[in-house]
């Protein structure tokens, strides 16, 4: 099925099970296909909701390079929950997905039952803020000029990717693969209106110290470019949990699925029991004992 947004662009969208609604946001890599560990297992429970962005067909690929940006991925993402006139729902998303997923909960956490934040921090530390957009426009560059086909035959193979590849060859050659199928374009002005022009999650401190949704930070042990910043979420957001999966790199919902889902499940029932708590404010005391 479709829904059209607010400025007129064609976005796809899945749904599959019954229940409370669980919307899933893909990350850069991905497309509505990279969840399907993830359908299959919650939609036992849950109404689950997929979509590709726009830059990823079967969704609309617009044009304009001002079509893309991470308020309007915002945007679409409540796009998707107003067609399905879901009033709020958990929300999980994966590295671009989850940055998304905490602008969400920034700026409409009257629509976020609870939020998972998986992978998200590349280039949010100040000191590598400004390499890691040079590196951004060098891949855009390289999507518009080489091809999405050529461009995945060393992306799928990044420094967090081997992981998967090394854990997974034939779940790995999957993912390549559907990377390599989508729009060049569309991956082009993605990673420069998203990925490169994004705001930094350390300057948004002081916003992430009010929320009061429940979060829970899902970070692979070899994700080097998450760590730090996953930390710092977790030190900053009054409301949230930390998982480390171990020996598991970026692409952690596909690479390590039952352990994702297991830790995204025991979350989920937490904030359904009321049982999800702000952190106590003795546990940030300066003291050892």
């Amino acid at each position: 099925m479709g829904i059209e947004t607010d400025d007129g662009v064609f976005l796809h969208v899945e749904e599959a099970g019954s229940g409370f609604p669980l919307l899933f946001v893909h990350e850069f890599a991905g497309d509505h296909r990279s969840w399907e560990p993830q359908v299959r297992y919650f939609s036992n429970t849950h109404r689950c909701i997929t979509y590709s962005a726009r830059g990823y067909p079967p969704s609309d690929v617009p044009t304009d390079p001002a079509a893309y940006s991470q308020q309007r991925a915002v945007k679409d993402a409540i796009s998707v929950l107003d067609a399905l006139k879901v009033e709020k729902a958990h929300v999980v998303g994966l590295s671009m997905g989850g940055f998304t997923t905490l602008h969400l909960v920034l700026n409409h956490p009257d629509r976020v039952a609870s939020a998972v934040v998986a992978g998200a921090g590349y280039g949010a530390q100040p000191e590598r803020q400004e390499g890691f957009r040079a590196e951004c426009h060098a891949t855009a560059d390289s999507f518009e000029h080489k091809g999405a086909a050529e461009v995945a035959k060393s992306y799928a193979v990044g420094p967090a990717r081997v992981q998967f590849q090394n854990k997974n060859p034939r779940g790995w050659a999957e993912f390549a693969e559907g990377l390599a199928q989508h729009s060049s374009l569309g991956s082009a002005l993605t990673m420069r209106g998203v990925q490169a022009s994004r705001p930094s999650l350390y300057a948004l401190r002081d916003e992430l110290a009010k929320v009061e949704t429940p979060v829970l930070i899902v970070v692979g042990d070899e994700d080097e470019g998450c760590l730090e910043p996953d930390l710092m979420l977790k030190r900053t957001i009054p409301t949230s949990g930390l998982a480390v999966l171990p020996q598991t790199g970026h692409t952690a919902n596909l690479e390590e699925p039952d352990l994702f889902n297991a830790v995204v499940d025991r979350f989920i029932s937490a904030v359904d029991r009321g049982s999800w708590r702000r952190r106590d404010p003795r546990s940030l005391s300066g003291a050892t004992m």
